[in-house]
């Protein structure tokens, strides 16, 4: 079958997912969608799925148009799926632009319903002797979009089905049940990213670029070297948890430091909007071949002078220049590789502190991070910090302090146990530094919530499960009284 059956009901069930109280009045769509015909064709009867498109500017108004064979009714551009439609959104963008002129790079999503349907509207038609139409039911999905830009654009009306146009405030929309989703989402017309990418570089002047599968009309940018990253689902909290997820399922071993939002850029998608990408830029020192690369073809680093050998969207050349301009090379760093490839190359090591704290009754402190946490989340773990421009006992007094309130003086540590950690393959080297505190002031506190949940005192035979790996095979250590060990080499 094409494009009906699955792909529709699983916009149907989504939808009916924030919209649990419809599911007896989409009962006739769910029959048809069992039934062995297609459900987008106007000839399945007793009803068919149609698809409308709502614009809305920047003034919130909403565009309607005066439907000729609807006898002059004045609904939002839309009507019945054609055979070349690939999607339903496809469909109601088509509508529009044969209707209105209003072509699809003229829009874009919205935060708010991100290509889905906002309205899945129930109405009876009737019949049409001169067509050969009986009496049936249209099920209208409805796709809000933006104008992207400032100003509506012009109006060019299809004659043969259309004979008027209007924008109309949101309250005064005509069908009830769009008008009282429309208020109730508050949609405010003015675009917002609903895309997130990462421009990854290595401080030295490369950046990371990923190219993608070759599948046109199927995957964006498709068979091009891109940034990595996707668009934002209605489960993502915020843009940036929305880069985290994409990353997690891209390539799970990757993980960025100093990851703040750089740059908003505009792309086109395989439906031909415009996609506003909210840009983070982020930084890591790796060896991209030894990365699990769950979607595309490879990873590569390059400099801003190779861009021009590439298929690359302009506008990403364009980006990753002018971030190379603002952000030159460390001259500190000059002639140090960056990258760690299993030979005989100098590689810098980040340094963590731990503290290794051990109760009265020999029981170590141990903080369950949070479940967001970009490390270890849902995990216990050490009190622990990576070093700044500071020694690694500033350090560890300092994060003690801020994370737990425990006062510790510097004269009452000794190094326990040191672990040389490669967290994954082709990341930066690690050296964890375990200090073991003889005394400390203050009762364990969770003083950043955003990243501790709890601390507890475990017994170090009874550990709990979901501990960090390194953190296990420290405390083992440190009671076998070993001062050194390593992992992921």
């Amino acid at each position: 079958m094409s494009l009906c059956s699955n792909a529709i009901r699983r916009t149907v069930e989504a939808y009916l997912g924030r919209h649990p109280g419809e599911r007896d009045a989409l009962a006739g769509l769910l029959d048809a969608l069992d039934r062995p015909v297609d459900a987008t064709a106007r000839t399945t009867l007793p009803g068919h799925v149609t698809c409308s498109a709502v614009v809305i500017d920047r003034k919130r108004r909403v565009l309607h148009i005066r439907h000729r064979a609807t006898g002059g009714r004045v609904l939002a551009p839309g009507g019945h799926i054609e055979p070349g439609d690939r999607t339903l959104l496809a469909a109601a963008l088509r509508e529009v632009s044969e209707e209105t002129g209003i072509v699809p790079g003229a829009l874009c999503l919205t935060r708010q319903t991100l290509g889905s349907p906002i309205d899945i509207d129930v109405h009876d038609i009737d019949a049409n002797p001169a067509k050969g139409e009986p009496a049936h039911r249209h099920y209208d999905f409805r796709y809000v979009f933006y104008l992207s830009g400032e100003e509506p654009p012009a109006i060019t009306l299809q004659d043969a089905e259309v004979s008027g146009a209007q924008w109309l405030p949101q309250q005064e929309v005509t069908s009830p049940t769009l008008r009282a989703k429309l208020l109730a989402a508050r949609l405010d017309g003015r675009p917002e990213p609903v895309n997130a990418s990462a421009l990854v570089h290595d401080g030295t002047g490369r950046y990371l670029l990923h190219l993608r599968d070759h599948k046109p009309g199927v995957i964006w940018q498709s068979g091009a070297f891109a940034l990595l990253g996707g668009g934002r689902t209605h489960d993502d909290e915020s843009l940036e948890g929305t880069l985290l997820r994409e990353l997690s399922e891209e390539v799970p071993d990757l993980r960025l430091d100093d990851l703040t939002p750089y740059a908003v850029e505009d792309a086109t998608s395989i439906h031909g909007l415009s996609v506003p990408v909210r840009v983070f830029a982020g930084r890591w020192r790796g060896n991209p071949d030894r990365l699990a690369l769950h979607e595309g073809v490879l990873l590569r680093w390059f400099a801003p002078d190779e861009l021009d050998r590439l298929r690359l969207s302009p506008a990403t050349a364009a980006l990753i220049r002018r971030h190379a301009a603002e952000n030159p090379p460390d001259d500190s760093r000059a002639g140090v590789p960056p990258v760690w490839d299993g030979g005989d190359r100098v590689v810098l090591n980040g340094v963590g502190v731990h503290l290794h704290l051990e109760d009265d009754e020999g029981r170590v402190l141990l903080g369950l991070r949070h479940p967001d946490s970009k490390y270890a989340g849902d995990t216990w773990h050490y009190l622990a910090g990576r070093c700044e421009q500071e020694s690694a006992l500033e350090c560890l007094v300092r994060e003690a302090w801020e994370e737990a309130g425990l006062v510790i003086d510097p004269v009452d540590v000794e190094l326990a146990h040191v672990v040389h950690v490669v967290d994954a393959p082709g990341s930066l080297p690690l050296m964890q530094l375990v200090f073991r505190a003889r005394r400390w002031e203050g009762t364990p506190e969770v003083r950043e919530p955003d990243k501790c949940l709890t601390w507890k005192w475990w017994p170090a035979r009874e550990l709990p499960d979901r501990l960090v790996s390194y953190t296990r095979t420290a405390i083992s250590s440190i009671a076998e009284g070993r001062a050194f060990s390593q992992m992921g080499w």
